[in-house]
Parts: C-alpha cells; sequence; structure tokens
C-alpha cells in the first residue's frame, strides 16, 4: 500500500507506519511517505519500517507552511507515482482557558488540527480518486465531548470530524473514502506527562482516568493505529463518513457520571 503519514515521528503516527510494514506483503508492498518536522524521530521510524521489510521515505516539513501539504504530496507523486491512503494524523494542543487563549494559538491549533487535512486531501485528491482510495484522519473523543482546558482543540477536532463527513459525500462519488478515529485517552508523546510516565503524580492520574474507563485501561497507540489501518485498507471498502471512537468505552460514561443509572431493578431513573 502506498500510504503518506504525517505526524509519523511518534506516537499513533509511528505505529501507523510499523503497523502497515507488517501488514504488508510481497504482492502488496508498504510504500510509506513519512511527514514530520522532528527529522531525528521520523528518520529512525523510517529504519524500523525498512527493517520490517517495507520502504519508507521521509519529509522534514512543516505542514502550517503555505505550500506544506502540496509539498508532502508532490513527493509521494514523484517516489511512488500514486497514493493508495492519506493518514492525516499531525496535530497540535495549546491548553489554555478561552479567557486567556492567544488568537495565534487558536489559529495554529484549528490550522494544523482541521484544515490541512482538508489541503492534503485536495492535493492528493486525483492520486486517491485513480486508486479507489482513502483518507483516514486522527480526530479525538474531544471533539464530541468540551474538555477544559482544552477549548481551541476541542473546537478543531469537532471541526475535522464534520471536514471528514463533508469530505465523504463530496468525494465519494470519485471514489475516495474519507473516515476519522476518536481516541480516547491514549498513552502518546502528547499524553505522556499527564499520565504516561512513571511519577506518583502521573500514575495516580492514570488509576483515576482508568477507574472511569469502562474497559478499565488507557488505549495505547497500536491499538489506535489498527482502527486506522483497518479504515484505510479493503477490509473497510464499504464505509465512508464514519468516525469511529477508540475510547475504552468512555463515551458512555454520562448518565452513571450524573448519577443516572444507580436505582433499583425496574425503577425509572432517568
Amino acid at each position: 500500500m502506498k500510504m503518506l503519514i504525517t505526524g509519523s515521528g511518534s506516537g499513533i503516527g509511528r505505529a501507523v507506519a510499523l503497523g502497515a510494514a507488517r501488514e504488508a506483503t510481497l504482492e502488496d508492498p508498504a510504500l510509506l511517505l513519512l511527514v514530520d518536522r522532528d527529522v531525528d524521530s521520523v528518520a529512525q521510524v523510517a529504519d524500523e519500517v525498512d527493517a520490517l521489510g517495507g520502504r519508507a521515505v521521509v519529509v522534514e516539513y512543516d505542514l502550517l507552511l503555505a505550500d506544506g501539504p502540496a509539498h508532502a504530496v508532490s513527493v509521494a507523486r514523484a517516489e511512488f507515482g500514486g497514493l493508495d491512503a492519506l493518514i492525516s494524523n499531525a496535530g497540535m494542543v495549546a491548553p489554555a482557558p478561552l479567557t486567556e487563549m492567544s488568537v495565534e494559538s487558536f489559529d495554529a491549533t484549528m490550522a494544523l488540527n482541521a484544515r490541512v487535512t482538508w489541503q492534503l486531501g485536495r492535493e492528493a485528491h486525483d492520486l486517491l480518486s485513480a486508486s479507489r482510495g482513502s483518507i483516514v484522519a486522527t480526530a479525538s473523543i474531544s471533539g464530541t465531548f468540551p474538555t477544559p482546558p482544552l477549548g481551541a482543540y476541542s473546537a478543531s477536532k469537532a471541526a475535522l470530524m464534520m471536514l471528514i463527513r463533508q469530505m465523504a459525500l463530496e468525494w465519494g462519488p470519485d471514489g475516495i473514502r474519507c473516515n476519522s478515529v476518536s481516541p480516547g485517552p491514549t498513552i502518546t508523546g502528547l499524553t505522556m506527562n499527564a499520565f504516561g510516565g512513571g511519577s506518583p503524580e502521573q500514575q495516580e492520574n492514570r488509576r483515576r482516568r482508568e477507574s472511569m474507563i469502562p474497559l478499565r485501561k488507557v488505549g495505547s497507540a497500536d491499538e489506535v493505529a489498527n482502527a486506522i489501518l483497518f479504515l484505510a485498507g479493503p477490509r473497510a471498502s464499504q464505509i465512508t463518513g464514519i468516525d469511529l471512537a477508540v475510547d475504552g468505552g468512555i463515551g458512555l460514561i454520562l448518565m452513571p457520571a450524573s448519577g443516572g443509572g444507580t436505582g433499583p431493578v425496574g425503577k425509572s431513573i432517568s
């Protein structure tokens, strides 16, 4: 599979790249364009892909630059001659209460987390149409549930989810499937300081979060990557315009958290 993966130097993007390399076959090898601003990290991922038998091409570029998305797609066009899947995974978090957030932080968050996916898809449209390929974007459950102090992040992921639905509708007749995944609490570079490390505070935060997740565990980057690879590949050939929650069931806890669902059997407890 010819795949362009943004934010591929760590976390979910890295897991997607390695998962694609592991799933590849001689008939359908993994040809991966790895896009990231951290050249050292993404180069290491490329080495891991190569060791698994895939072929990785590294693009060190800032997707927020005006020509960033077009440049990334142009490299895929030149190196692979086509594209089967676009994985728009690069993102950012700029925590701040809405009353204190700067316009610059808000705009950058919206641009990277939402606008760039549209730009990449627009630039890759002809390649994906030719292959009847797919786009999968990494959204977040924060795009469905407000998450202070991540106002810009939540808004950007909500915009991304609707953008994917719009792209699915407009580009479906061209043979392009467009979907997103919404991770819940997941161990990545962005969350390591919150609940992924070994300090007592981080461990306690992790235990507290896991106590509220029906499956009682924080997710891994590999678990999210598995969902992305499913939606990107032929097994999901009749699926488009959806957002797949990969959250351990945390989206189910609204009523229990508000006191609903705790009454005796047979009695109304709404």
